[in-house]
């Protein structure tokens, strides 16, 4: 029985760590809706650099902070951080958002 138990737990335990492997949002609906809400204001663009306003980061800019995780966008667009507009996302879109913006890192910036 002892046996039993230790071979259920480490099962379970493969599981949970598969489950929490499993990727989030969907990069391409995340760019289409960068390109729709973000873009007045940042360069969402694979390889963009700079600012498409001055004090503005570019989506891959961002993406290349060392301290830009999946945890630490969630946190900051929950929250409003003016001057950037309050702008309402769902869950999934605000999930969406995030995949795209984790997709840019390691592209070329130019």
């Amino acid at each position: 029985m002892p046996m039993r138990m230790l071979l259920m737990s480490f099962a379970l335990s493969l599981a949970a760590g598969a489950a929490l492997a499993q990727p989030f949002g969907d990069p391409a609906a995340g760019r289409r809706l960068a390109e729709a809400r973000c873009s007045a204001c940042h360069a969402i663009g694979p390889g963009a650099s700079g600012r498409s306003i001055p004090g503005v980061p570019a989506f891959a800019d961002v993406a290349a902070m060392p301290s830009t995780t999946q945890l630490a966008l969630q946190a900051f667009l929950r929250q409003p951080h003016p001057p950037m507009p309050d702008i309402v996302l769902t869950p999934a879109e605000l999930d969406n958002v995030i995949a795209y913006i984790l997709s840019l890192r390691g592209e070329p910036r130019r």
